[in-house]
């Protein structure tokens, strides 16, 4: 099967070009000014905008988190995420106390089932480090899921320091990296009786207990551990200046520090902890929504290179489900859904609302992402010999969020109303329309994909 696109503007992290793609076998097999190759199938692409399919590094379908389960499963979320030109996730498995990772990966595989509609892989979250476990990372990495996930908090989530350097080292020798939940438990503990204490147990609380110093303080301590370590790191979820300070010091002092940030730190602040009748609640997420100037401190950061990927931590949550917390906010499940809305958002209140260039999107959403989690050259790039994953970009589109339009099981949208200036026509995974007109018309074909080594080099400054 071929199928030639005509006369697109083709994009990677490096810039734009107008040429002709052909896709033969579920494979780019060709990019070119001017391609005459016969076809079965022949799309003229004017004036649209062509990306490698998007990326998303940070997901939690089905997860069992607060005393609930995400209502996404890898069913509804894959087809969320391919709606809207994400065609490959890497989800967060997660050990469990007592379990090992070799019974955390197989729960894993066992919750993604075959339904999925995008490609997808898993990082390994790691809650106990135990000698059997450090043995185990090495058959993590030979069964391709090549990268791994840390917290800093949550009870039955977090290593502490010593563990987390143990961890940092062991993931430099067999050539991988953790990306870490980086917030100061303790302190927040602390906030948090205070809260109570003085009766606060509405949304509004959620911010006051989880302060962007407590995140920035967390950040500092683990960069100090990695260099300790001299083993790379990702911050993940970076969500406020403070924190990234933090980052680009350690950066200087040589540190290999990588660097997430989500959607909801772009566009939503914690004035939306404040609505009345506990709509508040439809937002609590940890770290939490921040200022309206950390959003400008977020933006000039993925303009500077700073920030690395664009992940969503899609995690998300029927409004039953948020109610769990009606009269204790430490109670609400904490995650937003955003799988399916990151590309649209980024292409209309980025790229076209002239934030950043359509390059500097395509680093953050595809390129960048497909080499830190050793997807590259197969994913993230319009190359020759790539799967054919294709985000079909109509700058001339319009759209506005509704949670009664969105695809994701979420019975509430958190940009709702937003008007949408330019978005995701179509979608392709490796080579197969799966996405036309904005509307999925294909779902199953997604398959995991056994991931390679991290290959990636930190490069600021780029346009």
């Amino acid at each position: 099967m071929k199928i030639l696109l005509k006369n697109g503007t083709l994009v990677s992290g490096s810039g734009s070009r107008r040429e002709d793609l052909l896709i033969e076998d579920g494979r780019i097999a060709m990019t070119a000014p001017s391609i005459t190759a016969e076809a079965d199938v022949v799309e003229d692409m004017t004036g649209k905008i062509l990306f490698p399919g998007f990326i998303d590094g940070h997901t939690h379908m089905d997860l069992h988190v607060g005393g609930t389960v995400t209502i996404d499963d890898f069913a509804a979320g894959t087809k969320a995420a391919i709606s809207g030109g994400t065609t490959t996730i890497v989800d967060f498995g997660t050990q469990y106390h007592g379990e090992s990772l070799v019974q955390a990966e197989k729960n894993w595989f066992e919750k993604a089932g075959s339904d999925n509609s995008c490609d997808y892989g898993f990082h390994m979250s790691i809650s106990e480090w135990t000698p059997s476990v450090k043995d185990e990372v090495d058959i993590m990495m030979a069964d391709g899921l090549t990268t791994f996930k840390l917290y800093m908090t949550y009870p039955d989530m977090m290593l502490n320091d010593g563990e987390i350097y143990e961890v940092l080292k062991k993931l430099k020798e067999a050539g991988s990296f953790a990306g870490v939940h980086c917030e100061n438990a303790p302190v927040i503990d602390a906030l948090i009786r205070e809260n109570k204490a003085a009766g606060n147990l509405g949304p509004a609380a959620h911010p006051a207990s989880r302060p962007d110093t407590m995140e920035a303080e967390a950040v500092h301590r683990l960069l100090v551990i990695a260099k300790e370590a001299d083993a790379p790191v990702m911050v993940v979820h970076t969500t406020n200046a403070k924190a990234l300070r933090e980052i680009e010091a350690a950066r200087r002092d040589g540190v290999t520090v990588y660097c997430e940030t989500c959607p909801q730190y772009l566009f939503l602040d914690k004035s939306v902890y404040e609505k009345p009748d506990f709509e508040g609640a439809k937002y609590v997420c940890a770290p939490p929504l921040r200022n309206p100037e950390d959003q400008e401190a977020l933006w000039k950061a993925i303009r500077d290179g700073v920030v690395d990927i664009i992940s969503t931590d899609h995690c998300s949550f029927s409004w039953e489900q948020r109610l769990l917390g009606k009269d204790d906010y430490t109670k609400i499940p904490g995650g937003l859904p955003g799988v399916e809305s990151r590309g649209n958002l980024i292409w209309s209140e980025g790229v076209a609302a002239g934030r950043i260039s359509a390059a500097c999107a395509c680093r953050v959403l595809s390129e960048n992402p497909a080499r830190l989690f050793g997807l590259y050259p197969q994913k993230g790039t319009l190359s020759p010999g790539s799967d054919a994953d294709i985000v079909v970009i109509d700058p001339e589109k319009t759209k506005i969020l509704t949670a009664a339009e969105q695809v994701s099981r979420a019975d509430y949208c958190v940009y709702e109303g937003k008007e949408l200036h330019g978005c995701v026509d179509r979608v392709y995974l490796r080579g197969q329309l799966c996405v036309e007109d904005g509307k999925v018309v294909k779902t199953g074909l997604g398959r995991f994909i056994k991931r390679g080594k991290p290959d990636y080099e930190h490069k600021e400054g780029l346009a």
